[in-house]
């Protein structure tokens, strides 16, 4: 999370946008900026797996069997005006990925979320992923044994954004397989009833998102040393501390 906000940083101060794929150890909780702590305890599966507060919104995330990315993009682009943009750049350039670069078995398929009706009820669930929202990426699956939806979907990619000073980050996750932490939420792989990759999922997806977004793919220098320092440092003011974590 320090790194991200520092990628943040970075754009908004010199203009440079930045893509980062990783993945968590030990699973590990992320509340969303405003959820109340307290709220935790609505996940009982959950609770005995490390915690971090995101400075993006939106619901809890369990990082575990997944891939998240972060996206950091400079003022000027537009994407502090119109942030679905960023998000559907994001989710269209994945769902392409799957269909034809991973491959989708017969009897699933995969869209992006676009509800009818009511705007989102104040009593949405605590997980992200037992949300929807417009351009959440859904799969359809054919195979036997998932849990249950009203309309057979689940959702396996989420975004939620943070912005500084026309600066855009913007924090996503790709459930890869169903945690044992979070059983009730299927991935990829137990949806395509086949292996997903997470190193060659992100690689199949970079170029694309990349091309997208007019970027050029540039590797990142070695050492990053001034980054590091200051992801250090808003680590030890921010995220390292209780008073960060426990603030709702």
């Amino acid at each position: 999370m320090a790194v991200d906000e520092a990628l943040l940083n970075r754009a908004a101060d010199h203009g440079d946008a930045t893509l980062r794929f990783y993945q968590w150890r030990p699973a590990t909780l992320s509340l969303g900026y405003f959820q109340p702590h307290a709220d935790r305890e609505l996940h009982p599966e959950s609770r005995g797996s490390a915690l971090v507060r995101r400075h993006s919104g939106g619901g809890a995330i369990l990082h575990d069997r997944e891939l998240t990315y972060s996206l950091a993009v400079p003022p000027g682009a537009g994407y502090d005006r119109d942030p679905y943009a960023l998000y559907f750049a994001a989710h269209e350039t994945l769902r392409d990925t799957l269909r034809l670069d991973i491959g989708l078995p017969r009897g699933c398929d995969v869209q992006l979320c676009r509800p009818a009706g009511d705007p989102r009820p104040a009593d949405e669930p605590f997980l992200c992923f037992q949300r929807r929202s417009l351009g959440d990426l859904l799969v359809r699956s054919a195979a036997s044994g998932l849990p249950s939806t009203v309309d057979g979907w689940h959702k396996i990619a989420g975004s939620s954004q943070r912005k500084r000073r026309g600066a855009v980050l913007q924090h996503g996750s790709v459930l890869l397989e169903a945690s044992p932490e979070a059983p009730q939420l299927p991935g990829l792989r137990d949806l395509l009833g086949e292996d997903v990759d997470a190193r060659r999922l992100a690689a199949a997806w970079l170029p694309r998102l990349a091309d997208r977004l007019s970027l050029e793919i540039v590797p990142p220098q070695s050492p990053e040393t001034m980054l590091e320092r200051e992801a250090q440092a808003i680590f030890s003011d921010k995220f390292g501390q209780d008073a960060w974590t426990l603030r709702r």
